[in-house]
């Protein structure tokens, strides 16, 4: 993989992951938002939190960059992981007459052996697409080892922690230590990437985002806060959305992380949020959110991210 460029594969983006309604089964192919929800293979899903917030974010962040949006496998799972296996099946004889560009993994059980399959058949295309993971695939990516052959996680501080704990088979088994209060984001992420348990890029989210390439800190954004915006689920989904569609408009993986995370905070100074405003609320505001985190004069470090390719 180019950890600073766009796509080297030529086909579609892919988003993986699951609803917690078992009974849409597994629908796939082009999504788009409506004023429903997210419409997928005859079904309208509607925008509360997960991956059809990721979804609904990038599908907006798409028609805002002239794009066609990503195509999408999702199965309903509520958290047994019977459907998360059957996505995976379903991916593995998908892959080879895809050749997708990039793939987003989200929700989806962190079944080591899926994960594994996964990863070989995306390994054994004839070229390699970005890979962008979070939630429980990243969990999984992390376990089996094989974190290094990701471009990009998207974890918040509890996951950087589990991604830096070389002994934890599961967050629940995150080490104290690495948990508390005095545990450095900087300190977590280098020892994440030195033992393996990191992606080549990382966006960790909360009251700082950071972009770390390789252990080293890139970039920090930290304004605007809106600090109700803690209380509204999804905001993780959309930020993961919006780089998935900076991404397949071909910016740089720093560049594209740096715009979401602006972007996603200005969500909350355009919908002005109470604790009640749903995400569907705030996805309405994306493309503005996007025109006006690209218009901003960027900080010396947004600046360092976004140039990082030219190096």
């Amino acid at each position: 993989m180019s950890p600073a460029s766009s796509s080297a594969a030529s086909g579609p983006w892919l988003v993986v992951g699951t609803v917690p309604d078992e009974s849409i089964g597994l629908l796939s192919g082009p999504c788009a938002l409506t004023d429903g929800g997210i419409a997928l293979g005859g079904a309208l899903l509607p925008v509360r939190r997960g991956t059809p917030a990721l979804l609904a974010a990038a599908c907006s962040a798409c028609q805002f960059l002239g794009i066609a949006p990503p195509l999408a496998l999702l199965a309903g799972d509520a958290g047994r992981g019977e459907g998360s296996r059957k996505a995976y099946d379903v991916l593995l004889d998908m892959l080879p007459g895809l050749e997708p560009c990039g793939l987003t993994f989200h929700y989806l059980f962190p079944d080591l052996a899926g994960h594994d399959r996964v990863l070989l058949a995306i390994q054994s295309l004839p070229r390699a697409p970005l890979l962008v993971a979070d939630a429980g695939f990243m969990y999984a990516a992390k376990m089996s080892g094989q974190a290094a052959a990701y471009d990009l996680f998207t974890p918040d501080a509890g996951e950087l922690a589990f991604l830096a704990d070389e002994l934890a088979p599961h967050p629940f088994y995150t080490r104290g230590f690495l948990l508390g209060l005095d545990a450095s984001t900087t300190e977590l992420a280098r020892r994440a990437w030195e033992s393996g348990g990191a992606a080549t890029y990382l966006l960790v989210k909360g009251e700082i985002d950071r972009i770390v390439h390789r252990g080293e800190s890139l970039a920090e954004i930290s304004e605007p806060q809106t600090p109700v915006m803690e209380a509204i689920g999804g905001t993780g989904d959309t930020l993961t959305g919006m780089i998935t569609a900076l991404l397949m408009a071909g910016r740089s993986i720093p560049a594209a992380c740096a715009l979401a995370a602006l972007a996603n905070r200005l969500l909350g100074v355009l919908a002005r949020p109470t604790p009640a405003t749903s995400v569907a609320e705030l996805v309405a505001h994306v493309p503005e959110a996007l025109r006006r985190a690209e218009g901003q004069t960027v900080s010396d470090q947004r600046c360092e991210a976004l140039e990082l390719e030219k190096r």
